[in-house]
C-alpha cells in the first residue's frame, strides 16, 4: 500500500496507481502539514496557506521524487486552513490552482482547497460491506437524485440540507419507496451549479455545498445501516475550464489534450487525456478514493462512449488507450473493492461493455439501456391508434438484451431541456397521463434488467427538474399524485418480494414473451421465472377495455391457479377497478384477464 514515504512511480506513470490519493495533496504531519503536487513543466511552485484569522503566507516548494513533483512542509498548518498552489510558469508569470488531489474545498465561488483529516469518522457498516454484491441475481432498483434539489430547507437557490440532515429525510423515504440503492449525481466539487457536478474541478473533494466530508461519510454509513446501498456518479471524461482548476495546470496541458480538436468536449469543457499515465492514475485513484474512503457501493461512469470513441463519435474510431484505461480501471476496482458495482452510461454500440476483460470486454457490471428508454418513451408518447402499429418499440429491446447486462434508466437526462418529465410525456391530457405512467412503471419492472428512476418521477412530477428548486412536494396534496406515489411504493414492495422479477434478469430462462404479437389491440404479456416462482405481467395500452386471453407455453400449461399481485387500475392507485377485484383466471392452459384501458396486471402463477 502506498504511503507518503513509499511511492511507486512506475505504476503512477503507467497509469496503474490506485492510491495516489494517499501520497499526493495535503496531509497533517508533525507540527503542521505536508503538501505535494505534480507540476513537471513549472519553473517552481509554492503553497499559499491562509489561516482562519486571515493570515496568508507563501511557502516555497522543493523538487522531490523524480523532479516532476514538488513538496513542502508547512509548520503551524492546521486542519481547516485554506490553501492553493502558486505555480510559477516558465514565461515568468504564475497561476494559482486548487489542489488536484485535495480532499476538501471552500464553498463556491471561493475555490481554495482545505487542509483536512478524513480519519476522524468511524464507520459502523462492517456487516453491510462484508455481504454486499453487485446484485446481478438480487433486487436492484436505484433512486437517482440531486442532493441539492431533492428537498430544500428554503426557497433560496443556495438553501441546502447538509449531508446528515439529508440522511434524516432520505432514508425513511427511500425505504418506503422500496428502492435498494440511492444514486447521487456527482458530489466531487464543481464551480457551476448548473453543471450538476458533471464539470468538476477537484476529483477528490466532496462538495462543500452540503457540509463536511465526515457528514457525507455519515450519510453513506447510515444508508448502509438502513439496508440501502449508495452509488456515486463520477466523471472520468472531462473537467471544468476554470483557470484555478486543472486547466493548463503547470503552464502546459498536463491533464487535457494539447489539441482542441480532441481536447474540447461538446459541453465546452476540457477532455482528460487518457493516454497519459498521470491522468489515468489520477482518475483511478479518485475512483478508488470514493469506494474506499467513503464506502460507496458503486460508481456510475458518465459518458463512457466519449472514452472508447474519439469525441464519442463512432465514425472517428476506437480510442484504444481509452478502452484500455476502462479495462484496467474495472479490473483494479473489482479486485480492491469486493462487491462493488461499476455502471457504464454508454449510448454507443461498443461491444462487450459488461463482458469480463479476460474475454475482451471492458469489465463493467452494468450498462445503461438507452435504446430501451428511447423506444419505450416513444411508445407511450404515441396515441393508442399509433400504438397498434408500433408494438416493436416495446419488444425490440429483447432482440439485443442478451448482449450486455443492461440497466433500464429513466434518469435526470429525460426530465430537462424541454423533454418534459416522465409523467408529462405520456399521451393525452392530465387525467389520462396517470394510468399510462402506472402501466409504464409496471412494464419497466416486468422487463428483464435492473432499474433506475430519477427523483420526482415517483409522484408524477409535471415540472421539469431545476437544480435551483426542490421537487414539487405540494403535488402530494392532489389525489392523483398521492395515489401514484402509493402505487410506486406497492410496486416497489412487489418487486422486492418476488424473485421472478430479478433473480434471472441475465439468464435466458428468466424471461419469455407470452404475447408480443397483439392478440388483442395494443396488448402484450410477459412471463418471468425464478427458481421458486413464475410471474406474468399483462398489459392493455389501448383506450378500450379488453378481455385478454393468452395461451401459456407448453412447460407452463400445468399452472392451475393465479393470484393477482397488483393491478395498475385499482381504485387506491387512482383507477376505476375496485381494489382486489381484478377478473383473472386460468383454464385449459390459457391465462385470461380483464384489463381496463391503459392498464397492466401483475399475477403470480400456481
Amino acid at each position: 500500500m502506498s504511503t507518503w514515504e513509499s511511492v511507486d512511480l512506475r505504476a503512477f506513470y503507467d497509469g496503474r496507481e490506485f492510491e495516489a490519493w494517499r501520497w499526493m495533496g495535503s496531509r497533517l504531519a508533525g507540527d503542521g502539514a505536508d503538501f505535494r503536487v505534480l507540476a513537471p513543466a513549472a519553473s517552481g511552485a509554492s503553497v499559499l496557506l491562509s489561516t482562519p484569522d486571515g493570515e496568508t503566507r507563501e511557502v516555497p516548494m522543493t523538487r522531490c521524487l523524480n523532479g516532476a513533483f514538488l513538496e513542502a512542509h508547512v509548520p503551524g498548518a492546521r486542519e481547516g486552513d485554506r490553501y492553493e498552489y502558486r505555480i510559477y510558469l516558465r514565461d515568468g508569470g504564475f497561476q494559482d490552482h486548487c489542489d488536484p488531489y485535495g480532499q476538501e474545498m471552500e464553498l463556491r465561488p471561493a475555490h481554495r482547497s482545505v487542509v483536512c483529516d478524513l480519519g476522524h469518522y468511524e464507520f459502523s457498516d462492517d456487516a453491510w460491506m462484508a455481504s454486499r454484491t453487485a446484485c446481478q441475481d438480487r433486487p436492484l432498483t436505484i433512486y437517482e437524485l440531486h442532493a441539492g434539489s431533492w428537498r430544500k430547507p428554503g426557497p433560496d437557490p443556495d438553501a441546502w440540507y447538509t449531508y446528515d440532515e439529508l440522511a434524516d429525510l432520505l432514508i425513511p423515504y427511500v425505504n418506503e419507496l422500496g428502492c435498494t440503492h440511492v444514486e447521487f449525481l456527482p458530489l466531487a466539487e464543481h464551480p457551476f451549479d448548473g453543471s450538476w457536478g458533471y464539470q468538476g474541478c477537484a476529483p477528490f473533494s466532496a462538495t462543500s455545498r452540503y457540509g463536511a466530508p465526515e457528514q457525507l461519510m455519515g450519510l453513506v454509513d447510515r444508508l448502509h445501516q438502513a439496508g440501502v446501498g449508495a452509488i456515486l456518479d463520477v466523471v472520468p471524461v472531462h473537467f471544468a475550464i476554470d483557470a484555478w482548476g486543472l486547466a493548463n495546470f503547470d503552464g502546459t496541458p498536463l491533464y487535457e489534450y494539447p489539441n482542441d480538436a480532441v481536447g474540447v468536449s461538446e459541453w465546452g469543457s476540457h477532455n482528460f487525456m487518457h493516454s497519459r499515465g498521470e491522468v489515468r492514475s489520477l482518475l483511478a485513484s479518485a475512483a478508488d478514493f470514493w469506494l474506499g474512503a467513503y464506502h460507496f457501493d458503486g460508481l456510475r461512469l458518465d459518458a463512457v462512449s466519449r472514452i472508447v470513441y474519439w469525441q464519442g463519435d463512432e465514425r472517428r474510431g476506437v480510442n484504444g488507450m481509452g478502452a484500455d484505461f476502462l479495462r484496467e480501471l474495472c479490473d483494479g476496482l473489482h479486485a480492491r473493492h469486493p462487491g462493488c458495482m461499476l455502471i457504464a452510461e454508454d449510448s454507443s454500440g461498443f461491444p462487450g461493455v459488461t463482458r469480463p476483460t479476460a474475454e475482451g470486454g471492458l469489465g463493467f457490471d452494468y450498462k445503461w439501456d438507452l435504446g430501451w428508454m428511447h423506444d419505450t418513451l416513444s411508445y407511450f408518447q404515441a396515441s393508442p391508434e399509433e400504438r397498434r402499429h408500433a408494438e416493436g418499440r416495446l419488444t425490440f429491446s429483447m432482440m439485443y438484451f442478451p448482449n450486455e447486462r443492461y440497466l433500464l434508466p429513466l434518469s435526470h437526462d429525460e426530465v430537462v431541456h424541454g423533454k418534459a418529465t416522465i409523467a408529462q410525456k405520456m399521451n393525452g391530457g392530465y387525467d389520462g397521463k396517470f394510468p399510462q405512467a402506472r402501466a409504464l412503471y409496471l412494464y419497466m419492472v416486468a422487463h428483464p434488467g435492473k432499474t433506475l428512476d430519477f427523483m420526482g418521477n415517483e409522484f408524477a412530477q409535471l415540472r421539469e427538474w431545476d437544480e435551483k428548486r426542490e421537487q414539487d412536494w405540494c403535488l402530494l396534496g392532489y389525489p392523483l399524485h398521492d395515489a401514484f406515489l402509493r402505487f410506486r411504493r406497492e410496486l416497489g414492495a412487489a418487486y422486492r418480494a418476488h424473485s421472478a422479477l430479478w433473480e434471472r434478469d441475465y439468464r435466458s430462462d428468466g424471461f419469455a414473451w407470452l404475447d408480443c404479437e397483439q392478440l388483442a389491440p395494443c396488448c402484450t404479456a410477459i412471463l418471468r421465472r425464478s427458481e421458486g416462482e413464475r410471474v406474468a405481467a399483462l398489459f392493455n395500452l389501448d383506450s378500450a377495455e379488453h378481455e385478454y386471453a393468452v395461451p401459456l407455453p407448453e412447460d407452463e400449461k400445468g399452472a392451475v391457479g393465479v393470484t393477482v399481485l397488483l393491478d395498475t387500475d385499482w381504485q387506491r392507485y387512482g383507477g376505476s377497478t375496485p381494489d382486489g377485484e381484478t377478473v383473472c383466471h386460468i383454464g385449459d392452459g390459457v391465462l385470461v384477464v380483464r384489463l381496463a384501458p391503459l392498464s397492466g396486471v401483475l399475477a403470480l402463477l400456481a
